[in-house]
């Protein structure tokens, strides 16, 4: 008897805002910069990549290619691509 495997992929499981919210604080609590740039890239697909490259201005191949492994974004893009799925920088205070 065959097993039928399908490839894992985070973008599905990532329904609401909150689930967002979450994975992304864990990712830059724990996460180095590909992990970021990772997880970035399952958020923009996950909200859907020709609307987050609407909001970055950004082309969708553009935004494929910055957030693929490997790539060297700007930082500038990154922060195009957190505000666009709803993130943000945040420090605490004291």
């Amino acid at each position: 008897m065959a097993t039928n495997v399908t490839k894992f992929d985070i973008a599905e499981y990532l329904e609401d805002d909150l689930m967002v919210a979450e994975y992304l604080n864990t990712v830059l609590e724990e996460g180095d910069a590909e992990d970021i740039k990772t997880a970035l890239g399952h958020v923009a697909k996950a909200r859907g990549m020709s609307k987050i490259a609407e909001e970055t201005g950004l082309s969708r191949p553009s935004l494929y290619k910055a957030l693929s492994k490997g790539s060297k974004p700007q930082f500038d893009t990154i922060l195009k691509v957190l505000r666009a799925v709803g993130g943000n920088l945040h420090l605490p205070t004291a």
